[in-house]
């Protein structure tokens, strides 16, 4: 199972220099879950840089995953992680629910490089 995690959504939905280093855990939709924090933030960047529309077009794409609820289990995870790792909410809830589901985390974001379960690449 993959995470992508909403750095590397946007990396990917903007085609960035990094875009091909998500689209094998991105494609492989059949192994992929996107966790609901992940819906919210890459809305939000969207919908402030590009517009609402285009924000709701490019978050169907995410829809392609089995979307994964923030359950009671992900929250408490959660919080053990942001304070074992000093993880930022977001952060943590995305790593909590990669590791619930025994995912691997895709990312470019500085905060989990060297974490267990991590695949990262530099921004």
């Amino acid at each position: 199972m993959n995470v992508v995690d909403s750095s590397g959504w946007l990396e990917y939905l903007a085609n960035g220099p990094n875009a091909d280093f998500f689209a094998p855990a991105i494609r492989d939709t059949d192994h992929l879950l996107i966790p609901t924090i992940c819906l919210y933030e890459v809305f939000k960047h969207l919908s402030l840089r590009r517009g609402e529309e285009a924000a709701l077009e490019a978050v169907g794409v995410l829809y392609s995953g089995r979307v994964v609820d923030v359950t009671a289990d992900v929250a408490l995870y959660a919080a053990q992680l942001s304070i074992q790792h000093r993880l930022p909410m977001a952060d943590s809830l995305i790593l909590a629910t990669a590791r619930l589901n025994s995912a691997v985390l895709w990312t470019q974001d500085e905060h989990f490089q060297g974490l267990e379960g991590v695949r990262y690449i530099a921004k």
